[in-house]
């Protein structure tokens, strides 16, 4: 069974870029027809969903976020890395990866695997 695991830093400086890593286990990120995203949630608000790197490693971004967002993996490692750029203190949130069989994934998936979440807050 696949898991996921998200790692990095809980307190981010405006202006900053934050780094965030998704380890998975269980199962290979090229395995085709697979997607890893990165969704978050800020403090009251719904999931909202940045983008995604398909097997293939073709990358997918939300429009309002794709300026300051890029998505890679490391293969050898079997991980997937967020970074966001220019932060701000709306940018804070509690950040999930996730896997899926679509870009942008769907909760009600048979497929659909969610890590535990990380807290990012953006303060100075």
């Amino acid at each position: 069974q696949v898991q996921l695991q998200e790692s990095g830093p809980g307190l981010v400086k405006p202006s900053q870029t934050l780094s965030l890593t998704c380890t998975v286990s269980g199962g290979s990120i090229t395995t085709k027809y697979y997607y890893w995203s990165w969704i978050r949630q800020p403090p009251g608000k719904g999931l909202e969903w940045m983008g995604a790197i398909a097997y293939s490693g073709i990358t997918y971004y939300t429009p309002s976020l794709k300026s300051r967002t890029s998505i890679s993996r490391d293969t050898s490692k079997n991980q997937f890395t967020l970074q966001l750029s220019s932060v701000t203190p709306e940018d804070t949130a509690v950040y999930y990866c996730v896997r899926d069989q679509q870009p942008q994934p769907y909760s009600g998936s048979g497929s659909y695997t969610r890590g535990q979440g990380t807290q990012v807050t953006v303060s100075s």
